[in-house]
């Protein structure tokens, strides 16, 4: 890049002397770097006649190819400089489509308010989708949970965990109860969230004990299960910071308790960018408590 700059700098002022100037170098140093550049295309760039420089049919032709590489490389200097102070970087986000929204809005927006040069890019899924994303590179990073280990190549960082419960109704008979048993949910229609990560788990569970669950609806859609819930077209098993929806109740399954812990993966070895990092240390801080959000 030096012998690219000295070159048009000698373009522009056509004296290798004013040239050496104005790049701050000796003139003997700058002649030899655009004799290296000469020797490394492969023909002269100037002709010299005494003290005149002259550009070289060949030098004129080079001139607009080599302007447009030292811009391009300005253009990419400060594209590197703004992501590695974060002024302009990006981070593609993979979030767990059972996670609950408002919780984790109050997160974005705190992380929003301490960098806002990092531009989020937030796709939801579930977890089997989400670790195929981020082996194929298409994901910086996920905050999830599933019931079985993660695998040998990914990174796993817990971050915060919850209890499983039963939403269900306002003036629902299990309002008057702090805790519910898993077989409470038998006899009473039931709406299935077909994206829960725990949902095997939970009919393991309850075959394991016998339990019947007779399904009166199935869905992909959170919110629509939350709406059916809260008018009292049925129950449904979900995670205690998921029941956010007005008219809806929840309470906690202690017998036996059921907890998914939410956590931050990535794929082991892979380098993380600057702002991979410092969402990464955001969620770390991040005060996840039931209060705090």
């Amino acid at each position: 890049m030096h012998e690219v700059r000295y070159f048009l700098a000698a373009c522009e002022t056509l004296n290798f002397h004013k040239a050496a100037v104005y790049c701050n170098v000796t003139q003997p140093a700058l002649t030899r770097a655009i004799q290296k550049l000469e020797a490394e295309l492969g023909s002269r760039l100037f002709s010299r006649e005494r003290s005149q420089v002259r550009l070289t049919e060949f030098g004129r032709l080079m001139r607009p190819h080599l302007d447009e590489v030292l811009r391009r490389t300005r253009d990419a200097e400060q594209v590197a400089r703004g992501f590695l102070s974060l002024d302009a970087a990006s981070l593609t986000l993979g979030v767990m489509c059972t996670i609950g929204p408002v919780r984790f809005v109050g997160f974005l927006n705190a992380f929003r308010n301490d960098h806002p040069g990092i531009a989020v890019t937030v796709s939801e899924g579930v977890p089997g989708r989400l670790t195929e994303l981020l082996l194929e590179g298409n994901l910086d990073v996920a905050l999830m949970a599933q019931p079985q280990p993660f695998g040998e190549r990914f990174h796993v960082e817990p971050i915060y965990s919850e209890r499983f419960g039963i939403a269900f109704c306002a003036g629902h008979r299990f309002e008057r109860q702090n805790a519910l048993r898993l077989d409470d949910v038998e006899g009473e229609p039931y709406l299935d969230r077909v994206n829960c990560e725990f949902a095997g788990h939970i009919d393991d569970l309850c075959d394991a004990r016998g339990i019947g669950i007779d399904v009166a609806y199935r869905s992909e859609r959170e919110d629509w299960i939350m709406a059916m819930v809260a008018a009292g077209m049925g129950v449904c098993f979900v995670p205690e910071f998921s029941a956010l929806t007005p008219g809806v109740r929840h309470r906690p399954v202690a017998d036996p308790e059921i907890v998914r812990q939410v956590s931050l993966v990535s794929i082991r070895g892979r380098p993380l960018s600057p702002a991979v990092t410092a969402f990464a240390e955001a969620v770390r801080t991040y005060d996840w408590s039931p209060a705090a959000t």
